[in-house]
């Protein structure tokens, strides 16, 4: 279990933050700005949910779990592999979440009206919401996507793959928060020309 008892240490205020490692990163490098865009999905989740606990509770149990595999997300991200077996096992992202999500996926996909178009973001507040988390996890995917092409970093596969699947999932349960897609907005090619 983890415990806090002070929330400001003074650590921080040299424009560094800690690893799981006791290594110090700057605050501006790619490793915190991924695992902390990934919190700030799970934050844009968060606020969602303010929208699904009473009007979408199915969709709103499967977002209590992905805001939990996200913090065990941040984890395996601020625990870099080194090659040396550290004191524990870190936590790490495994497939086991990854084939959870997509079962997710499926099951809300499954009463989902055929797209005939793009989607804008939109429709019913709570589908605004998800909306906006999509887009905060891809971008937490793209930083994490950049990290592990960085030379001397690494990133897990299982990790990237989630990723992927939460900005996919926050798509579709967008569309489910929707009517099941009835209430989507679409976007219109050339509309306002």
């Amino acid at each position: 279990m983890v415990k806090l008892n002070k929330i400001y240490t003074r650590t921080g205020d040299s424009g560094t933050t800690g690893l799981t490692t006791g290594e110090r990163r700057l605050k501006s490098d790619l490793r915190v700005a991924a695992f902390g865009t990934v919190d700030e999905t799970n934050a844009c989740i968060g606020m969602a949910r303010i929208h699904t606990a009473a009007a979408h509770p199915g969709i709103d149990a499967m977002l209590a779990r992905v805001q939990n595999d996200l913090f065990d997300l941040g984890a395996d991200l601020s625990t870099p592999e080194t090659g040396t077996r550290p004191g524990h096992d870190p936590l790490r992202i495994v497939a086991a979440q990854v084939a959870r999500l997509e079962h997710d996926i499926d099951t809300l996909n499954a009463d989902l009206a055929p797209l005939r178009s793009f989607v804008l973001p939109g429709g019913s507040p709570a589908a605004a919401a998800l909306h906006l988390a999509r887009t905060v996890a891809r971008r937490a995917e793209r930083l994490m996507v950049e990290l592990s092409r960085t030379p001397g970093e690494t990133v897990g596969s299982e990790a990237i793959s989630y990723m992927n699947r939460v900005s996919d999932f926050l798509f579709v349960a967008a569309r489910a928060a929707n009517g099941n897609g009835a209430g989507d907005v679409l976007w219109v090619p050339g509309e306002n020309r």
